[in-house]
């Protein structure tokens, strides 16, 4: 599977419970995530997408590090099976 195959999933999934994950590029500030999840009632996180098997970068790990040390949510999401849970990790109070 695709990364790109992913993110669609990652997409759909996202609008089915109200929210968006916005497609996020910062270019003076590399190896940030590549979505950002927005659901109702304020939730935020932060997405690494990759192709099953693969790693993030060295970068997107200190990036990573960066967002939780600030109390945000990160996940690394490498095939579509994950989407679910993190969905309901974000949603359950």
């Amino acid at each position: 599977m695709l990364e790109k195959q992913i993110e669609n999933k990652l997409t759909r999934m996202v609008k089915q419970h109200g929210g968006i994950a916005v497609k996020f590029v910062s270019p003076s500030f590399a190896g940030m995530p590549d979505r950002l999840v927005l659901l109702p009632d304020g939730i935020i996180a932060f997405v690494e997408l990759k192709a099953p098997g693969k790693k993030p970068r060295p970068l997107q790990l200190a990036r990573h590090r960066l967002l939780r040390s600030l109390g945000f949510q990160v996940y690394m999401i490498d095939g579509v099976e994950q989407i679910g849970g993190m969905l309901h990790e974000l949603l359950t109070p």
